[in-house]
């Protein structure tokens, strides 16, 4: 059996190894604390280099945040669990595990619903396979030039303008030109040249870009807020451009059969008993890693990969950023929609209800994507609630959420059923400028750290922690790294020297 419960450690066998009462071993060169998804790609990672490695989480299944559950014949994700197809997707392709995972693409780009209009901002450039091409078009339609060329584009564009009944609409249509330019430019520019811009939070480089004020706040604000999960923008100015860069390029994604697909295929690529479920973790050191129920495991080297608040709880003086929450509701639907409902659609809603904005910041028809997460003859539609009401109690959300489904859909949504909604006050973790994508991931010499708070909040964030931390474990173990191991981050200057790091203690992130 892969996936073990651990059990009450004594002395049997030959020589100094101690294993629990089903024989499992106690001892690894590197214990890692958490099976989420970077836990479990540092596990694979030092398992190819040779090390024994022994992975302990405290939940009784493997995921972390990368969580999928079963209700009713569905496929339900814990948190939203959409990929960049040109950013996080290509993390995932380094890790030989995961060469089995399948991304289900939505249609490029996104639907954009905002002050009862809908736009399309489409990616002409995006790939349904990763990598996308070096270079790369993007163009923002209107619903009704959805798939049009770029002289096309251009033609309804001078249509437009000469057509406004109103100034307003002669802005509209001006700004969607400068816009549609704009994304252009985010698809075209390496990531070097984001990166040299001086660092804002990205609310104010919105309002420094020189765009119309309502393209960029019925339409680039939302779709910034719905890929950040950040309402107020406060997240640094780099990690939005890079972001918008990925969307534009390459487009969304989900992986086939939900969030806990990758993290299966982790697991499933370690040797047996690598992974004890059901084991919470009181303490840390450089050679051993104390259990609360499981007595203590003996190893040469510890690396924490949980989330923020966990890490800094077993590393004194780790920082704990801010973070986002989220709310995410699951709907089933008794049909199918109707066609034309934009089902497949990456939906982001700019609505307001009066002074305050609707609700639900993106939705998408899940099955209609993936249809390996619903029930047969029914469909599961999946909707993200940002910022403050995302803490609301679930059935006020459910109520304030079905009007406004409605209006998106258009279809009822009286006869929809709420099959869960799964609320994190951690969810993600804040990227406020000036933002370190690159933090310590070496606590001291046997003591380590990763996750996506030591990098960027998203699953290559986490990924890439991993890398980085199973660099530096080989690094200090004098093993060289395990064949196809390697950051190859040219996008991100720095990430080799990150390795290169002196010690330092977590305590000194703190004093930072």
């Amino acid at each position: 059996m892969l996936i073990s419960s651990a059990y009450a450690g004594t002395r049997a066998g030959t020589g100094d190894e101690e294993v629990d009462g089903r024989g499992g071993a106690r001892t690894a060169d590197v214990v890692i604390v958490g099976a989420g998804l970077a836990g479990l790609a540092a596990a694979h990672r030092l398992t190819g280099a040779g090390l024994r490695v022994l992975v302990l989480e405290a939940e009784h299944r493997v995921g972390g945040r990368s969580r999928t559950d079963r209700v009713q014949g569905f496929r339900l994700d814990r948190s939203p669990g959409v990929l960049s197809l040109d950013r996080d997707a290509e993390a995932f392709t380094r890790l030989p595990a995961l060469e089995g995972l399948a991304l289900r693409p939505f249609p490029p780009g996104a639907l954009l619903h905002s002050e009862g209009r809908t736009h399309h901002v489409a990616a002409r450039s995006a790939e349904r396979h990763c990598p996308p091409p070096r270079t790369g078009r993007a163009v923002l339609f209107d619903r009704r030039t959805r798939g049009a060329g770029s002289t096309r584009g251009a033609l309804i564009t001078a249509r437009a303008l000469t057509g406004a009944r109103s100034r307003a609409d002669m802005s509209d249509a001006l700004g969607l030109a400068r816009l549609r330019a704009s994304l252009d430019r985010f698809a075209a520019v390496p990531p070097q040249g984001l990166l040299s811009r001086p660092e804002l939070p990205a609310n104010q480089a919105l309002s420094a870009r020189g765009l119309p004020t309502r393209p960029t706040e019925t339409l680039v604000r939302p779709l910034l807020t719905a890929l950040l999960s950040d309402p107020a923008l406060t997240t640094s100015s780099r990690v939005a451009d890079l972001t918008l860069r990925g969307f534009a390029r390459g487009g969304l994604g989900v992986p086939a059969g939900g969030q806990a697909a990758a993290v299966e295929l982790l697991a499933a690529a370690l040797p047996p008993d690598s992974v004890r479920t059901g084991v919470r973790v009181t303490s840390v050191s450089t050679h051993a890693v104390r259990t609360a129920e499981h007595g203590t495991f003996g190893c040469e080297a510890a690396l924490v990969a949980t989330g923020a608040r966990s890490a800094a709880a077993l590393l004194p003086g780790l920082r704990v950023p801010e973070f986002h929450p989220v709310t995410v509701l699951h709907h089933a639907a008794p049909e199918p929609l109707p066609p034309g409902a934009d089902g497949p659609s990456f939906t982001v809603c700019a609505e307001r209800e009066g002074a305050e904005p609707a609700p639900v910041s993106h939705t998408w028809a899940a099955s209609a994507v993936d249809p390996s997460r619903a029930a047969p003859g029914r469909t599961l539609l999946t909707s993200v609630v940002l910022g403050a009401r995302a803490s609301e109690p679930a059935t006020a959300l459910d109520a304030a959420a079905r009007p406004q489904l409605a209006r998106v859909y258009g279809v009822p949504t009286d006869r929809w059923e709420l099959l869960a909604a799964y609320h994190d006050p951690d969810a993600v973790p804040a990227m406020p400028a000036p933002h370190d994508p690159r933090r310590p991931v070496r606590v001291l010499s046997g003591l380590y750290v990763c996750g996506e708070h030591r990098d960027s909040s998203t699953p290559r964030g986490a990924l890439r922690s991993a890398e980085r931390a199973t660099e530096q474990i080989l690094r200090d173990f004098g093993r060289p790294a395990a064949p196809g191991q390697g950051t190859h981050e040219s996008a991100a200057p720095g990430a080799h020297e990150a390795a290169e790091e002196p010690v330092r203690e977590a305590a000194q992130e703190t004093a930072a």
